[in-house]
């Protein structure tokens, strides 16, 4: 699967769209599904209070390595994220998580 298919270029950084798993066994950022062209991301916290926001925004800004911030879905489990990074670097990080281990 194609990465570039779920991120977009905009003028403050990269919008990376994603379906989210709250209340899920572990939290993790796994791979890109296919059908819906977007980052599955699976998160302990439950969908409550903005919790589970608050842990997508900490994890996918360990996972990039740059800020982000939930900018769509904030009630929802497809989300978009704005992450401030280059194209290249997040490309990167996704490619990687299809490569395995």
């Amino acid at each position: 699967m194609n990465p570039a298919s779920a991120i977009r270029q905009t003028k403050n950084g990269m919008e990376v769209d994603l379906l989210v798993s709250p209340g899920s066994g572990r939290s993790e950022v796994q791979t890109i599904d296919p059908w819906r062209k977007r980052l599955i991301v699976k998160l302990i916290a439950p969908p409550e209070k903005g919790e589970a926001n608050q842990e997508l925004e900490s994890l996918l800004t360990a996972f990039f390595g740059a800020r982000t911030e939930v900018i769509r879905g904030h009630a929802n489990r497809m989300k978009t994220v704005l992450v401030a990074s280059s194209k290249e670097s997040i490309l990167t990080k996704l490619e990687g998580l299809n490569a395995g281990p």
